[in-house]
């Protein structure tokens, strides 16, 4: 997978890997780059199947799959403890990489997720489905920032979203990529799971999140043995890039306050 590795690069540095929503592209955190590399080693990527990693993602694939790939990934850069940093799908990557590697997670913050899937998340993809499949991938993506962004915000970025929609369209990840990475999304259950996760996570939400309800992250918090509830009252789904002067010192307290020493839920582990 393609990726990038900014900021400190000192053997010592403390690792912030950054995993994007269902768009998959690092190009998400933009916001964020700067003040993070500032003070960490950062690392962010493009999911498989999107952006600049080609590749074909294939009927019957899971969240568990885009884990293993991240896991894959890191051994490659011999990162083996990492902060990571997942938007919705991202952060559903973060909680199954939390399971299944549970020694390489220092902290987790998963923003905008969820246990399982809230009847309005599965509503608003399966109307996001049916645009693609009906009308194309021209009306999925003008129709995506509806899903994100507040309307004052988009009212007064229009000429901003003009450029990315002509942007996302040219690299669109192809339709039966993004089909089989949604529906893997869509079929993901941790309920049961998630009280055997135990590195300190974030369950960070917004208020006016029309995607995901701002429950989920309350109940997501509420399931694990170590989490911590943090919620903006404005921004919307993808309230990262709509307010970063509000998100970003929200976002460097957490890591900051979890990277000094090791958790003692993590330091038991070995």
């Amino acid at each position: 997978m393609y990726y990038k590795v900014l900021g400190k690069q000192n053997a010592d540095a403390q690792t912030v890997v950054l995993s994007s929503g269902l768009g998959g592209s690092g190009g998400f955190w933009q916001p964020q780059l700067a003040m993070l590399a500032e003070h960490f080693r950062v690392v962010v990527y493009d999911q498989h199947g999107t952006g600049v990693s080609q590749g074909t993602v294939p009927a019957g694939y899971r969240m568990e799959d885009m884990a293993d790939e991240l896991a894959g990934m890191l051994n490659e850069l011999d990162i083996s403890r990492c902060h990571l940093v997942g938007h919705a799908l991202g952060g559903i990557i973060g909680l199954h990489l939390a399971l299944r590697y549970p020694a390489l997670l220092q902290s987790l913050v998963v923003i905008n997720g969820w246990s399982k899937l809230d009847s309005q998340t599965r509503r608003c993809f399966e109307v996001r489905q049916n645009l693609l499949l009906n009308s194309g991938v021209d009306a999925y993506v003008q129709a995506q920032p509806l899903f994100l962004y507040p309307a004052d915000w988009l009212s007064e970025n229009d000429a901003l979203l003009q450029e990315e929609r002509q942007h996302q369209v040219a690299h669109f990840q192809g339709m039966e990529n993004l089909l089989h990475r949604l529906q893997a999304l869509m079929d993901s259950d941790l309920t049961a799971s998630l009280v055997q996760v135990i590195a300190p996570t974030l369950a960070f939400s917004c208020k006016d999140d029309l995607l995901v309800p701002w429950p989920r992250s309350v109940d997501l918090a509420s399931r694990l043995p170590h989490g911590e509830h943090a919620q903006m009252l404005y921004g919307g789904h993808a309230m990262s890039v709509t307010d970063p002067e509000t998100f970003n010192p929200i976002l460097l307290d957490w890591l900051l306050r979890h990277s000094s020493q090791p958790s003692a839920a993590a330091a038991s582990q070995y």
